[in-house]
């Protein structure tokens, strides 16, 4: 009898633990995060910035039809639930592109308007405001770090680079070829993603001048993303290029990484698509690659050829871990994933864009841990 009732509490205490195991590996994997009521049909998310686990800004548009422009989109995430942010003067339409900020007193986000021109709004801690952009500038992205604030954008069909500077903003040099993204880690040492006229470059500041390495020398890569890690770890993502083939032809992923001496390209576990996004870790190491429009070849000889390949990549200091993003209903997949880390924990938010019913689409906003 007693021997039956040890096998029976070792039987129930199995149990709880595959209970809690199975627990366990729901929380650490990518989860479904809804947006607010008040957001409109039609509403995309182009990025986020988040400075802890109760407080997280997105920006993007919402009400976007096939002739209006929509209006800019900015919600604040207060530790419970994403809240939609009132703008009351500011009454143009037209989408916000872009969020950084260098502390939860100190945002800022550009944006465009219905007639192309640029906007750009400014938080300091208490409300959000629309602050003169720079003469003649359209913007595209603002990044911060190191303390330091910069605008990507052009003027005159040139691109130019500004860094906010005595409550102003200074052009800078450019590196040759289109800057896409940028890693600050000081005034003195900031890290640029883009590309040559023909291929993916990296691009370094070093207060003074660029230095550009060419890092992928297929034609027509690039690259949109760059994680400075260390001066011999650096990561850049993008797409690699490729010579003919058919129209809408699937394109490689590109993920190449930096030792201090030469940038070598890193396999990963997909096949086509795009690396959208990298985010650290809380000790600043490569933690994340997010990467649009997944897919890779099916095993030999099945149907369809090329299926859904993972959304996310883990990397743990030697391999990555695959992770997909999760099912939602009357939604298709992602095609934006744009990472914020949540700094001091293993949070990580996703925003973006998803697929809706009937060729329309909607935000999706993901988060993992």
């Amino acid at each position: 009898m007693a021997r039956r009732l040890l096998v029976a509490a070792l039987a129930v205490t199995m149990t709880v633990l595959a209970v809690v195991a199975s627990a366990a590996v729901e929380l650490r994997s990518w989860q479904h995060v809804p947006v607010p009521a008040q957001v409109r049909p039609q509403a995309a998310l182009n990025e986020a910035v988040a400075f802890g686990p109760d407080r997280a800004w997105a920006v993007g548009a919402d009400a976007v039809g096939r002739e209006a422009p929509g209006f800019p989109l900015l919600l604040r995430w207060d530790g419970t639930a994403w809240q939609r942010q009132s703008l009351p003067k500011i009454r143009w339409q037209g989408e916000l592109l872009s969020v950084a900020a260098t502390s939860p007193a100190e945002a800022w986000a550009v944006g465009r308007d219905s007639a192309g021109g640029a906007r750009l709004l400014r938080f300091d801690g208490a409300a959000w405001t629309e602050s003169r952009p720079p003469s003649g500038v359209v913007l595209t992205k603002v990044v911060a770090g190191g303390g330091e604030t910069w605008l990507i954008g052009s003027r005159d069909g040139a691109q130019v680079l500004l860094r906010r500077d005595d409550g102003g903003w200074r052009d800078l040099p450019v590196p040759p070829g289109a800057v896409h993204g940028l890693h600050i880690k000081a005034a003195d040492d900031v890290w640029a993603a883009g590309e040559t006229d023909t291929t993916a470059a990296v691009s370094h500041w070093n207060g003074q001048e660029w230095k550009q390495t060419v890092v992928d020398g297929f034609p027509r890569s690039a690259v949109g993303t760059v994680l400075a890690v260390s001066p011999t770890e650096v990561w850049a993502g993008g797409t690699s290029g490729f010579v003919g083939g058919p129209v809408g032809k699937p394109i490689p992923p590109l993920l190449v990484r930096f030792d201090g001496q030469a940038w070598s390209r890193v396999p990963m576990p997909t096949d086509f698509g795009s690396v959208s996004s990298l985010a650290p870790t809380t000790s600043g190491a490569l933690g994340w690659v997010a990467v649009a429009r997944s897919q890779k070849f099916g095993p030999p000889g099945s149907y369809p050829p090329i299926v859904s390949g993972p959304d996310f990549l883990a990397w743990n200091g030697q391999s990555f871990t695959a992770h997909s993003e999760p099912t939602v209903a009357g939604e298709g997949d992602s095609s934006t994933l744009r990472l914020a880390p949540v700094p001091g924990t293993e949070t990580v938010w996703s925003v973006g864009r998803a697929a809706g019913p009937e060729n329309t689409f909607a935000p999706r906003i993901l988060r993992f841990g």
